[in-house]
């Protein structure tokens, strides 16, 4: 039995000598390479670090939602990564993102946070633009609040008529052209005749408040949820430091229901209809909030997609609603991809409209 067996054994051998040594080999080869099935495959993000480059200074609004999003988001990401934050300040987020687009590599390691409004300086043609809007990647935004303008309490000028008729208007902070503290002042000067002086190139929301507080400058405008959302802007309003004029959203919001809206006064004022469909082209296309999360052109698909579901998961994450809701932030999070639409719409405004916004925001 034994020698039949063997054989039978030789002779199978022999038969399949030459398959069977291919074979081996290959299974030879596959663990040399250590090659594994991809479902074996360690996750991409697991031992790296993700920067988190942030274009104001450390204490801004956009510094300390990236700094609340480190701490939560890596738990939400296969492999757990690590987190850094980066600050990038200058020209009104222009450096970060010019960085961004330009000099960090497309693998999903870098994060951004600059503002909404920016793509109006590619769109009014400001050399210092080096990105193409519509090629980021577009993460999420974490609201898309209104904004409001404010003005200290001393200035000389107690009305709107005051402040459309003024030889010195007031000066209103900026970081730079692309923010809504440039922005804004210029949109209502066009439309509402309102006259403000805008002094740009501040780092940031502290030197800012600074320059609010010494007499530099005497108005801003800011967004909404920031405006109650951080100090030292709650306590101004209580000691009758500064007064709310008016405010961008189309109906007056729940915490400013005394501050008239854009739309109103514009009735009140009889803005004409060519001036009305701008400030509407202007203030209907600020989708991306004021704090929009993106990553670099080129990141492939696949990273991008899971950066988009740890943002989405982490806006339901009890724990980091609970840490909103310590801060007073209001949230209404609006998708990557959502966003991503909106970017290429964005630019490709009509002939008129790219005019009129490039007259008024490159004075």
């Amino acid at each position: 039995m034994w020698r039949n067996s063997k054989i039978l054994n030789n002779s199978t051998t022999k038969r399949f000598h030459g398959p069977f040594r291919y074979l081996l080999m290959i299974i030879g080869l596959w663990s040399l390479l250590d090659l594994q099935p991809g479902f074996a495959q360690a996750p991409f993000y697991q031992g790296k670090t993700v920067r988190v480059i942030v274009g104001y200074q450390p204490g801004d609004s956009h510094d300390q939602w990236a700094r609340t999003y480190v701490r939560f988001l890596g738990k939400h990401i296969p492999g757990n990564p690590e987190f850094v934050v980066q600050n990038m300040p200058g020209a009104g987020g222009m450096i970060a993102a010019n960085h961004i687009y330009n000099l960090t590599k497309p693998d999903g390691l870098t994060l951004g946070s600059f503002g909404g409004a920016l793509f109006m300086a590619q769109i009014t043609g400001r050399k210092e633009v080096q990105f193409d809007w519509p090629k980021f990647n577009w993460l999420m935004t974490p609201e898309r609040g209104g904004h409001l303008v404010f003005m200290r309490t001393d200035i000389p000028q107690k009305t709107f008529d005051d402040l459309r008729q003024t030889n010195d208007p007031p000066k209103c902070s900026a970081t730079g052209v692309g923010s809504s503290g440039y922005d804004i002042p210029r949109l209502l000067e066009e439309a509402l005749g309102f006259k403000f002086q805008v002094i740009s190139g501040y780092p940031g929301g502290a030197e800012q408040d600074l320059a609010m507080e010494r007499g530099e400058v005497h108005c801003r405008a800011f967004t909404i949820d920031a405006f109650f959302g951080r100090e030292p802007f709650p306590s101004w309003i209580k000691k009758g430091f500064i007064k709310v004029w008016l405010q961008t959203e189309r109906k007056r919001n729940p915490k400013l229901p005394e501050v008239p809206t854009v739309f109103e006064l514009m009735d009140q004022y009889k803005v004409s209809e060519p001036k009305r469909r701008l400030v509407e082209a202007y203030l209907g296309i600020w989708g991306f909030g004021s704090r929009p999360i993106v990553t670099s052109p080129g990141v492939p698909a696949d990273r991008v997609k899971i950066l988009r579901e740890a943002f989405a998961k982490m806006f339901k994450d009890p724990e980091f609603g609970d840490e909103i809701k310590k801060r007073k932030w209001e949230v209404s999070p609006v998708s990557g991809e959502e966003l991503q639409t909106l970017a290429n719409e964005v630019v490709d405004q009509p002939a008129d409209v790219t005019a009129a916004l490039k007259r008024i925001l490159s004075k």
